[in-house]
């Protein structure tokens, strides 16, 4: 297995990804699947939504931050394998043409006290657009595997 044991990271670590470009036929793609509402899929009811204009599904976008979080020099050892989120927000919304990118920080590491092979990362992960907008914010949970001794 290649990547980082829980050993490896520390409080305030962060990681980047690459870069995605959203484009439209693929925010009503996804909708017409998983979110089908109208802002989602038709332009003319988006503008006249809350969003004012077509709006990738929040889903989506953490669909995309997922992409972009495997393909980041984010690594721990057997994957990213989550436990759960405190946190999960969409601040601003997700429109065609835009390029997002992914930021994630370290926020705590511990040891499982019940699983000594293993132990928790918290992390912040941040997805921001090509202003340094963030669009989705999360803090979540993961279970990594410890140095074997």
């Amino acid at each position: 297995m290649s990547g980082k044991y829980l050993e490896d990271f520390a409080v305030g670590q962060i990681y980047g990804s690459g870069r995605i470009t959203v484009e439209k036929e693929r925010i009503k793609a996804f909708a017409a699947e998983f979110d089908p509402q109208p802002f989602h899929l038709d332009e003319d009811c988006a503008r006249r939504s809350i969003f004012g204009g077509l709006a990738a599904s929040g889903w989506h976008t953490a669909a995309l931050t997922m992409r972009l979080l495997v393909a980041s020099d984010f690594k721990p050892v057997g994957g990213i394998v989550g436990a759960g989120f405190d946190e999960f927000r969409w601040p601003v919304p997700v429109r065609a043409g835009d390029e997002l990118h992914v930021e994630s920080e370290v926020l705590e590491v511990r040891p499982s006290k019940s699983r000594a092979h293993q132990g928790l990362l918290k992390v912040r992960t941040t997805t921001k657009n090509q202003k340094g907008e963030a669009v989705q914010v999360s803090v979540g949970t993961l279970v990594v595997p410890r140095r074997p001794t």
